[in-house]
């Protein structure tokens, strides 16, 4: 699985709460998302991918290091 991939399911799974990127890389690790054996640089990997997630408005940068999955927008439909 690519790094954007794997991060946006990580934090969609723990969505609505923010996730600090160190835990979005292990929860990625642990769910074998990621593998630090074939991916170079993994840590970097996600560091990056978090912060093009967040430039290409798919995820929410709370704070320095910290992201959100994106809210569904709310109101009627009808």
């Amino acid at each position: 699985m690519e790094p954007k991939d794997a991060c946006l399911r990580v934090l969609e799974e723990a969505a609505p709460e923010a996730l600090h990127w160190t835990v979005v890389l292990d929860r990625a690790l642990r769910g074998r998302l990621l593998d630090p054996f074939t991916q170079r640089d993994v840590r970097g990997a996600v560091v990056k991918a978090l912060a093009a997630l967040a430039k290409e408005g798919r995820i929410t940068k709370v704070t320095t290091g910290v992201y959100q999955a994106r809210q569904p927008a709310t109101g009627d439909a009808g």
